[in-house]
């Protein structure tokens, strides 16, 4: 199935977990594995508590950790380079265990489609429920 998800900007994180567990509630699949795939190379995937303090600290870490305009070679094409290798880092696919028809994730454990582009964009989100 595919899913069209907006981002509002650089380093947006839009929580999709309600997304995913509607959609595994819909298949009336009760058992199995929830395959997440972004055909995108500057957005990832990622677990995180949904939490306003965590997710600026996030944002903060990739930032300092990844940073912007430090003379990397690709950005003589197109000035994002610090995208590509943010999203390669994070991870562009997550699978999630379902039991009895719901998403197995931690208390404090959501789902996010991270923006690590320049600007929003609409990606594409493929999911697909394995089993037996």
């Amino acid at each position: 199935m595919e899913f069209k998800i907006t981002t509002k900007r650089e380093l947006d994180l839009v929580d999709i977990t309600d997304i995913m567990q509607d959609f595994v509630s819909k298949s009336g699949l009760k058992d199995g594995i929830l395959f997440l795939f972004l055909p995108h190379a500057t957005a990832a995937l990622i677990t995180l508590e949904n939490e306003s303090g965590l997710v600026d600290d996030f944002k903060k870490a990739i930032s300092e950790l990844i940073p912007e305009g430090v003379g990397y070679r690709h950005d003589r094409i197109d000035n994002n380079a610090h995208s590509h290798i943010r999203a390669s880092l994070l991870g562009a696919d997550l699978f999630v265990p379902i039991s009895n028809g719901e998403l197995v994730l931690g208390t404090w454990q959501q789902i996010f489609l991270v923006e690590l582009d320049t600007r929003a964009r609409t990606r594409r989100l493929y999911a697909k429920i394995l089993t037996r």
